[in-house]
């Protein structure tokens, strides 16, 4: 099978990551970059390590034949135009997150992947963490029981010393915080606590540092999820701490728990006083250069050559963990629950 050739939109901090991913990977070769950026191919090329041509104009990219995927991973504003010109061109999209900025961008972009009939990724590459596919397995296997309680929380301060703090700062770039970053929590509380979401809560606060002082949104966030079923979920969105990159976790089941890579499960003379250690490695970085990009792009080429949907982190999931990413910022904004009805 002849890798899919994909075409890169936007030259970044994370477009760099999704080139080394996808050639380091089994299904997919970058061979075009577009950027507005003036950039050397010869250069670029020497960098990645395979042959790479580089447009200036987006429709070039999308009316090429010869590309079978796009990657969209500009800045956030343009994703969900983008992403309809990819669509409606018929290329494979993995695009990056946030999916878009606001829910009438995600209708749009919703309904034209599914109109044009072509594979989608969503980059919430964490559900590919050795953390995350080895919590999934315990709980696929039913180890700790049913789920009542979960929290994933994310604790990553975003400030000047990022690249993209200059952008991320504004409302119109960052979003919020679960929109900015904190969204990989909430996706993965999402993966962990699998069903229909009813209502959400959130509450929102912001660090009086001054490097945090300058966002035009609220750096942290706290969102309770009700499920149809009862279950409640909570994430925090913390991307004003100064201290070490932490992804927590904690699920709570009728027959054991999980906390982060640890465990406890109710088995004939357990000790109560102690955790398990598990070898699962633990999300703890979040440089780009580090995430688990390789393993969800060789999914999805695997999945869209054999036609199928993309697993995990497909199109439906997106458009999931983005309906109660908006719902609590809607809480937020009008201070009321907000039920995922009113978003539909």
């Amino acid at each position: 099978m002849n890798p899919c050739t994909v075409g890169i939109i936007g030259y970044g901090w994370a477009a760099t990551a999704h080139i080394d991913a996808i050639n380091q990977g089994t299904g997919g070769r970058v061979t075009t970059v577009c950027s507005s950026r003036p950039l050397d191919p010869a250069e670029l090329s020497a960098r990645h390590g395979t042959p790479i041509k580089v447009v200036r104009d987006v429709a070039a990219l999308l009316a090429d034949p010869a590309i079978d995927v796009v990657s969209i991973a500009g800045y956030p504003w343009n994703h969900a135009v983008l992403a309809v010109a990819a669509a409606e061109a018929g290329k494979h999209i993995i695009l990056e997150k946030p999916m878009v900025l606001s829910l009438p961008d995600l209708r749009r972009v919703e309904a034209a992947v599914r109109a044009a009939g072509v594979r989608f990724c969503i980059c919430f590459e964490c559900r590919w963490s050795s953390q995350f596919l080895g919590i999934k397995a315990m709980l696929d296997e039913n180890r700790i029981g049913r789920v009542h309680y979960g929290e994933v929380d994310y604790y990553h301060g975003s400030g000047p010393w990022y690249g993209q703090y200059r952008w991320n700062i504004t409302k119109r770039g960052g979003g919020s915080s679960l929109l900015s970053a904190g969204g990989h929590a909430l996706d993965a509380l999402l993966l962990c606590m699998p069903g229909p979401v009813e209502e959400v809560t959130a509450y929102a606060t912001q660090s009086d540092h001054p490097d945090f002082q300058k966002y035009e949104y609220p750096t942290t966030s706290v969102t309770l999820l009700k499920f149809a079923d009862g279950r409640v979920g909570k994430c925090a969105s913390v991307i004003d701490c100064l201290q070490p990159y932490y992804f927590h976790t904690h699920l709570v089941g009728g027959n054991g728990s999980i906390l982060d890579q640890k465990f406890a499960i109710n088995t004939p003379g357990y000790d109560r006083k102690a955790w398990t250690q598990s070898d699962m490695k633990p999300i703890d970085s979040g440089d780009v250069a580090d995430h688990p990009y390789r393993a969800q792009f060789n999914a999805f080429f695997s999945a869209s050559a054999e036609g199928q949907d993309m697993p995990l982190s497909g199109l439906r999931e997106a458009v999931a963990t983005h309906e109660v990413i908006f719902a609590a910022d809607r809480s937020i904004a009008e201070k009321r629950p907000v039920k995922l009805a009113e978003l539909r």
